[in-house]
């Protein structure tokens, strides 16, 4: 067998189905060992759509996903989708093709050192010295990427390693990995303290966004009665229609959730992660304890300082925190928590049903919120829009609003949501993108059209990298360096074979909307956003509201 057809049989062995890539010369005898294999291989038009195309599949089904590129600046444009996987704990796999190693006959033409390249950005980084070794790094790597915290791993295979013949081809059995319980102890300190506690609030964080976590929070919040928020990258853990929902943390301080932290005495923080940015900061003179709830302590900083752990796997933490607190039956007293949570819903519904156009961002959440499936998935870029679709839309289950909240980069929006239509064919998927970020990975329509994905992407054209020009007027500095010119998005659409909508008013981005949802193929609307509200709402206004009530 051919060390290439060893590699591919060693992938199967995992449960591979898709492999991603833009394939070069380095990687043909891999190309060929695909073609007659279990696995779907998916070609798009750049690396960092088959990275991002991985890193969701990882992330939606917690199985690493698998992309491919060549040596030199294929492997390059790889990595800002590893740092995506790795800051936002999607299991993936990087396999990148290299020169022969044995015998050199091009100098350093396009040699870089993709091993050490790649090694501050994944969990597991090796280049293939010997055919025999593949078996094993493949369930190496595999078990890395998947076990907490989730990431990318990355393997490099030479030229004349994968045309190696070799008659041992056996494989190594995958063994599902289980992480520990937390102590008895660390359960009873939790419970102490909750019981105790007058007003205690729980926290979702991004590593509580594991299936066998949602079901043990659900539980806990509906059992136990005690009010809940998330971050970002937490929505859905729970459905955001439940009566115990405050809201998301979307900024971290001075917007009106941060009424109900500030009122906790006790928050229990259940899968924080310390790439997202903080919910809520913490400080030395407050009189009130954090519970940490992860599989792993607490990283120490100046912002979060948690006086209790509870290490171990979250599902068992949570469940066996639930039964304790159950058999306590304690009773607290929420009645500030849902005057709270009343003003939230009031303020966040101002201008939702605002008829203007260029349309507002806040028209737009509640837009798709009313004429969406409720099992629809929503995919976002980055941009400003992320803060209101974090802070306005409610999602009903995990994966049903997918954002970036690691590392937060433009560019990723439309390969994450081909990626989930691939993987959901009969739900409705829609890509939420800004102009700016449409343009860095646009070339992919083409990938969709061909996959004969139905797939709806909206882009918010306001010229300009609306994100900074907010942060830019909020520190009071002029306009400058942020408004560029944007194609004739609808005709760029159709040029690849898609549909293109240019609405000129609420009505008319509704019929477009609706058009999309009914029909087959990809749709792209060119919807053009009013963020001039920004400022004054989030940077002013925000602080001004928030109500200040009293206990």
């Amino acid at each position: 067998m051919k060390a290439s057809d060893l590699l591919i049989k060693a992938l199967e062995n995992e449960g591979v189905q898709y492999i991603f890539g833009l394939p070069g010369e380095e990687n043909l005898d891999l190309l060929e060992s695909i073609r007659t294999s279990s696995i779907k291989f998916i070609l798009t038009r750049h690396e960092q759509g088959a990275g991002f195309m991985a890193a969701t599949y990882g992330r939606l089904t917690g199985k690493p996903g698998v992309c491919l590129a060549t040596l030199g600046p294929g492997a390059t444009n790889m990595m800002t989708p590893t740092a995506y996987a790795q800051l936002g704990a999607m299991p993936m796999m990087i396999i990148t093709g290299q020169k022969p190693i044995k015998k050199r006959k091009q100098g350093k033409f396009q040699i870089v050192d993709i091993v050490e390249m790649m090694r501050p950005l994944t969990k597991f980084t090796k280049q293939i010295t010997h055919s025999a070794h593949i078996p094993a790094l493949v369930r190496e790597a595999f078990r890395l990427a998947s076990e907490e915290r989730p990431g990318a791993v990355h393997i490099e295979l030479p030229e004349d390693i994968a045309q190696e013949e070799l008659r041992q081809t056996a494989v190594f059995k995958v063994v599902p990995a289980q992480f520990p319980t937390a102590t008895a102890s660390a359960i009873q300190a939790a419970a102490t303290a909750i019981v105790k506690a007058e007003h205690p609030l729980i926290l979702i964080g991004a590593g509580a966004n594991r299936k066998a976590s949602c079901a043990a929070l659900s539980t806990m919040v509906d059992t136990l009665s005690i009010p809940f928020f998330n971050t970002q990258m937490g929505k859905g853990v729970i459905d955001e229609r439940n009566k115990h929902y405050l809201g998301t943390a979307a900024l971290s301080d001075d917007d009106f959730l941060h009424e109900a932290i500030n009122y906790a005495d006790v928050i229990i923080n259940v899968g924080h992660d310390i790439v997202e940015k903080p919910p809520f900061f913490m400080h030395a003179d407050e009189n009130r304890i954090v519970i940490h709830i992860n599989y792993f302590a607490a990283e120490i900083d100046e912002v979060y300082f948690p006086q209790l752990n509870v290490i171990g796997d979250i599902s068992s933490s949570v469940s066996r925190l639930t039964a304790a607190l159950k058999k306590e039956r304690p009773i607290w007293d929420t009645t500030f928590f849902e005057k709270i949570r009343a003003n939230i819903n009031t303020r966040l519904t101002t201008y939702q049903d605002d008829m203007r156009f260029p349309i507002l961002p806040q028209r737009l959440v509640k837009t798709l919120q009313d004429e969406l499936p409720e099992d629809s998935i929503i995919t976002l870029d980055n941009g400003i829009y992320k803060l209101w679709f974090a802070r306005n839309y409610k999602a009903y289950s995990r994966h049903s609003l997918l954002l970036d909240n690691a590392l937060a980069t433009m560019g990723a929006g439309l390969a994450s949501a081909m990626m989930a239509k691939e993987l959901f064919p009969d739900r409705i998927v829609v890509s939420v993108n800004g102009d700016g970020g449409l343009m860095m990975n646009s070339q992919e329509l083409e990938t969709a059209v061909r996959m004969q994905l139905d797939l709806i992407v909206i882009v918010l054209n306001d010229h300009g990298y609306g994100m900074i020009e907010w942060k830019q007027e909020g520190e009071g500095l002029p306009s400058y360096g942020l408004q560029y010119g944007n194609p004739d998005f609808v005709m760029y659409a159709k040029s690849f074979g898609a549909s293109g909508y240019r609405p000129s008013s609420i009505d008319e981005f509704e019929q477009n909307l609706n058009t999309a949802i009914a029909s087959k193929g990809v749709h792209l609307i060119d919807l053009a956003v009013d963020y001039s509200l920004n400022h004054e709402i989030l940077n002013k206004r925000i602080k001004e509201y928030t109500t200040q009530l009293k206990a």
